[in-house]
């Protein structure tokens, strides 16, 4: 039999053999897959990590937290002020386990290209990472404009979705649900949709209205939405 410490209650192997499936996987690179919905960042031999501030579950080592607004972090924070992404740097020697309301995560690893995302979906990233924010501006989008990050250069990123997402091929003009929307190559033109102004009325509980944003590319360009409205 094995003890459980806070209980000092014999508990069968049986029942800890049950909680095999969830075991943490062992670590295969400087980031790794634990589940669905969470992430191990290996730290010590590479750059810092940053993430969501609040977005680490666990961590083990030696591992240092730093919420002080400035840098990259501060620069990121002041030009997205109003877009929800408030960032920590984690550095250090260790592991940490990163996850943010449950969201589906997906590890996107860049070698040289370069790749545009939702503000709202990042969760974290490498500190090589060459980053920019962009603004698509419009009067008919709420705020008069809508951000998003351009990742590029050499490392991996953390995408967050809720829900499984979907990648259309750019072949001809493709639009996008602005609130749906997860990233998309870049290269391409994007405008707000003058001809597609979907009324949230016809979905129950919604109100107003949803934007669409308009694609237009050549081979190799894409988007990626999920099934979910922020």
């Amino acid at each position: 039999t094995e003890i459980l410490p806070s209980q000092g209650q014999p508990v069968a192997p049986g029942a800890m053999n049950s909680l095999d499936p969830y075991r943490e996987v062992p670590t295969a690179g400087r980031w790794t897959q634990q589940n669905a919905k969470l992430v191990k960042a290996t730290l010590g031999q590479g750059p810092d990590v940053l993430a969501l501030r609040g977005s680490m579950v666990a961590y083990q080592g030696d591992i240092d937290f730093d919420y002080k607004g400035s840098g990259l972090r501060g620069m990121l924070e002041n030009k997205l002020t109003g877009q929800g992404l408030k960032l920590m740097t984690c550095k250090g020697r260790g592991e940490v386990f990163l996850a943010h309301d449950a969201a589906d995560l997906h590890i996107v690893e860049l070698d040289g290209q370069s790749l545009c995302i939702n503000s709202k979906n990042i969760l974290a990233f490498d500190s090589t990472l060459h980053t920019e924010i962009k603004r698509i501006e419009s009067a008919g989008i709420p705020g008069g404009g809508f951000f998003h990050f351009e990742v590029s250069g050499k490392g991996s990123i953390v995408v967050m979705t809720r829900g499984t997402p979907m990648t259309l091929n750019v072949a001809g003009p493709t639009f996008a649900d602005m609130n749906a929307l997860v990233a998309w190559t870049s290269g391409m033109r994007v405008s707000v949709s003058t001809q597609v102004r979907i009324s949230r009325q016809i979905y129950a509980g919604s109100s107003g209205e949803s934007l669409a944003l308009q694609f237009m590319g050549f081979q190799g360009h894409f988007v990626v939405v999920q099934p979910y409205e922020v």
